[in-house]
């Protein structure tokens, strides 16, 4: 009998809105998958967890920021490499807090307008916001 290995992975994204600013973190140097660049808080679920409070738990450990998650904006899901499928959940989320806390995950982070947001996320990110109408909302500077 052989075994499959094959497995799903299911992550939360937080698009956070602060005083029309969206917060990104940039990837840090060591990371073996998509170091350097930048992206929306979030992470794994962990298992037995719901979506919203996998989102709260990941936003907090990222960045120390408690947020209200509003509601669903998309969800991808890719294959990462030919054994593994990654599905990933992003909600629009806001805080009234400004001040990060960066855990050892990322090496910086920046409170964002629609223009710098545009320059620093990665085509595919780029892609779902422009379809979700991220950038159309009258709330993003």
């Amino acid at each position: 009998m052989t075994r499959n290995t094959r497995s799903i992975i299911v992550a939360v994204k937080g698009v956070i809105l602060h005083q029309g600013r969206i917060l990104l973190v940039q990837r840090a140097a060591a990371d073996a998958i998509g170091a350097g660049s930048w992206e929306c808080p979030g992470g794994k679920m962990e298992f037995g967890e719901g979506l919203e409070a996998a989102l709260e738990r990941e936003i907090k450990e990222e960045t120390g920021l408690t947020v209200t998650v509003e509601r669903l904006l998309y969800a991808v899901s890719f294959l990462t490499d030919p054994g593994r499928q990654l599905v990933i959940i992003t909600y629009w989320c806001r805080t009234d807090e400004h001040t990060v806390v960066l855990s050892e995950e990322h090496a910086d982070y920046k409170w964002c307008t629609r223009h710098e947001l545009q320059a620093l996320l990665p085509p595919g990110i780029q892609a779902e916001f422009e379809k979700s109408n991220v950038f159309l909302s009258e709330d993003l500077l």
